[in-house]
């Protein structure tokens, strides 16, 4: 196992003791002790730790679900404290050890969490050099810190050198972290900026990583849960004989609606929940999949958020000429490729969970309440689990996990199958989205109004699956979320109106989904962007620029234009069977943070209207950058799932449940289909870090749809572009 592993296995095994030191004043002296590890952010032992060999462990909230924020965190502290990044490990969603810095989502991990963990190594570091300077009888401002070694800065001086761990005396960093610690300056960055290697990347390559399916504990049995026959089903009854003939059932788990068992092996486990004879009550509370859009502007509307409101609303209505179009984004699954996977131990009356959970404080909570035990009786510990960038399944095969360690009394492994991955993971919700514009008589853009129909909030906490089965609370709750973000425009127009309106219902339990209604949003603004662009004959590029006082975002689109030769790009042969298009897309992330634009070249085939993504070229500006390497890999994995989910991905249900529960029913983009992806960062080190885990998928659909549109002329306005809608669209141009 690498250090990482080893670090935290010894910290399971010791509980939440550990030496750390202390810098604060001490009549006394400073005496080696062992502290209660503080979870405080107001504190920097809360994030930081350093022993006497002058290894930093680093505390994060936010954890790395394979985007590489593990690495970019290490520089960061590295880069702060001057130390080797080798020096340093990440100990990461941890509710025991690791501050509560809100869930892993929303582009925010380095934006927020990183830069907590700066402040920290900056107060940290000031505290060093200053019990440096009392130890050396120097002024600190004479001293620095490099590679783990404090220095007198004037290279000749013969005064002896301090490693770190010679300063940390044996006790807590029991300082408040100081938001106004001075900062290492950006021209001074040796280890930030870089293109530094993934630190997880060796041990994934060679099958030495450990995921969370991977993970055992000695005595572990395993379970597996029986599902409903329909999402609102009701257990009726079952025949617990009927799987006596399979070795090593443990025992069938009943409590209300949750039916689960546990064997001492996962293939009895798998075998007993396939086997045990149950009937479930009829259940058909779903709408009519095939007038899904008709059900959604049908539902009740509990309250209208208003998110701008420019100007005058008459003046849309006195326009010269005026557009309309609807846009509307099928209900997603995450699609996690490995299923949810959980293990939990309940021992005198404590809960112990192991989880890829990203959100590992808020999943305490819930557990905690389902159970009916104290917050303080329950321990979530994060292991990698596959990648979810949203609520997948994880809390909810912990929440099974926890249900059946409580009933045996000992350790029980849960691994979700693929059907109950897509069909009981919350999923994205259905989005519709009005749009209207009006122009003068000279083709400017006057006026502009949306309406955004969407449920009422995007879960915080979702209720857990099996706490809905069992009857038991699990503090389900959904509050606003991200959904109404990039409703409004970035383009400068004198009369501007957004209306969302919140939704009493949605079909399927909802929960965000990468880029949670910004995605759906910048689909919808995009693309009817450039059905204005085509009503008055101007380029695409041409009329943002014109409507766009952003000089980042102005930028941006320029070296976007050269970079793709935007200009210079040939007109489509409309009348081939295969046709080439090229669309733009830009957005500025929630109209206050990073700058994404993309043109993307399509080849259309006209017959069958299957759309194949050739290439990518995004520009992409979210300020000061961390690690080149690893946002690239961002934004390709951002512009590859994207592509997948705008081209192929679909939720389908009947009245009772859904029933795209395989990867044939739910099909995702394949390896030959995989665009190659062009990227060029724009580097601000002077300005403050934005996210990069969101941006680059808001603007994935409409660029394809735009593209389509240059290539054949139809417009394509509904999320998956299917060969079917395709060939529809063209037909009815």
């Amino acid at each position: 196992m690498n250090e990482m592993i080893n670090r935290r296995s010894l910290l399971q095994a010791t509980g939440a003791l550990i030496v750390t030191f202390s810098l604060m004043p001490d009549a006394g002296g400073a005496q080696p002790a062992s502290l209660a590890k503080t979870v405080s952010p107001d504190r920097v032992d809360g994030f930081l730790a350093i022993d006497i060999d002058g290894a930093v462990l680093v505390y994060s909230g936010k954890v790395d679900l394979g985007t590489g924020v593990r690495t970019a965190l290490t520089q960061i502290v590295a880069e702060e404290l001057d130390v080797p990044m080798s020096q340093v490990t990440v100990i990461q969603g941890d509710t025991a050890l690791t501050p509560d810095q809100g869930t892993t989502f929303g582009s925010l991990s380095i934006q927020n969490g990183g830069m907590q963990l700066r402040r920290a190594a900056a107060t940290a570091r000031r505290a060093l050099l200053a019990k440096a300077a009392a130890e050396l009888r120097r002024d600190a401002s004479l001293l620095a810190i490099r590679n783990g070694v404090v220095v007198s800065k004037n290279e000749l001086d013969g005064r002896p050198k301090l490693p770190l761990g010679a300063l940390v005396g044996g006790t807590s960093l029991a300082l408040p972290l100081d938001n106004d610690a001075p900062l290492k300056a950006p021209a001074d960055y040796t280890i930030v900026g870089k293109p530094m290697p993934r630190l997880d990347i060796p041990d994934k390559v060679t099958g030495r990583f450990t995921y969370m399916q991977d993970f055992k504990l000695p005595g572990m049995l395993h379970g597996r849960v029986i599902r409903p026959s329909g999402i609102g089903a009701t257990l009726v009854s079952y025949d617990e004989t009927s799987i006596n003939h399979i070795p090593g059932i443990v025992k069938v788990v009943h409590i209300n609606n949750f039916l689960g068992v546990v064997a001492e092996t996962e293939w009895s486990a798998i075998k007993a929940a396939q086997q045990l004879s149950v009937t479930w009550s009829k259940w058909e509370g779903l709408p009519d999949e095939a007038k899904l859009w008709q059900h959604v502007r049908g539902t009740k509307v509990v309250r209208d958020d208003v998110t701008s409101n420019i100007g005058d609303a008459a003046a849309l209505r006195a326009a010269t000429r005026k557009l309309s179009a609807t846009y509307d984004f099928a209900i997603h699954t995450h699609g996690s490729i490995g299923p949810s996977c959980a293990v939990a131990s309940f021992v005198g009356g404590k809960l112990t969970c192991w989880t890829a959970s990203q959100g590992v404080h808020d999943l305490r909570k819930q557990l905690a309440a389902m159970l009916a035990v104290e917050n303080d009786d329950v321990r979530c510990i994060y292991v990698d689990g596959a990648g979810c960038y949203g609520r997948n399944g994880h809390e909810d095969a912990a929440a099974d996990a926890a249900l059946m360690a409580r009933a045996v009394g000992g350790p029980v492994r849960v691994q979700w199958m693929r059907a109950d991955e897509h069909g009981w993971d919350p999923k994205g919700p259905p989005t519709l989205v009005d749009l209207r514009a009006g122009l003068d008589q000279d083709g400017n853009v006057i006026a502009w109004e949306s309406e955004l129909f969407i449920p009422d909030g995007i879960a915080t906490f979702v209720d857990l699956v099996g706490a809905d089965l069992a009857g038991l609370n699990s503090l389900g709750k959904l509050s606003p979320g991200g959904v109404l973000n990039d409703l409004a425009i970035p383009y400068g127009i004198e009369n501007v109106k957004t209306t969302a309106h919140r939704l009493e219902s949605t079909p399927l339990k909802p929960a965000w989904i990468r880029s949670p209604g910004r995605l759906q949003n910048t689909f919808a603004n995009e693309a009817f962007f450039d059905e204005i662009a085509a009503q008055t004959g101007a380029d695409p590029l041409e009329l943002r620029l014109k409507h766009l006082d952003d000089p980042r975002g102005q930028e941006l689109l320029e070296r976007l234009a050269d970079v793709s030769n935007w200009r210079d790009r040939p007109k489509p042969d409309r009348s081939a069977d295969v046709v080439i298009g090229r669309g733009l897309a830009y957005v500025k992330y929630e109209l206050v943070r990073t700058y994404v634009g993309a043109v993307v070249e399509v080849q259309v085939n006209r017959k069958t209207g299957e759309i194949a993504v050739v290439r990518f070229h995004v520009v992409h500006d979210c300020g000061q950058i961390i690690n080149p390497d690893g946002l690239r890999n961002q934004i390709e994995g951002n512009i590859v799932q994207t592509v997948s989910r705008a081209l192929k991905e679909e939720v389908t249900f009947d009245r009772s449940m859904v029933t795209s529960l395989d990867w044939a029913s739910y099909p995702i983009l394949t390896f030959p289909e995989i665009p190659d992806v062009v990227i060029e960062l724009i580097d601000r080190p002077d300005q403050v870090p934005w996210g990069g885990g969101e941006p680059s998928a808001a603007i994935v659909p409409a660029a394809i749809s735009n593209a389509v549109f240059e290539a054949t002329g139809a417009r394509l306005r509904s999320v998956p572009f299917t060969p079917a809608k395709v060939k529809a669209a063209i037909g009815a141009t």
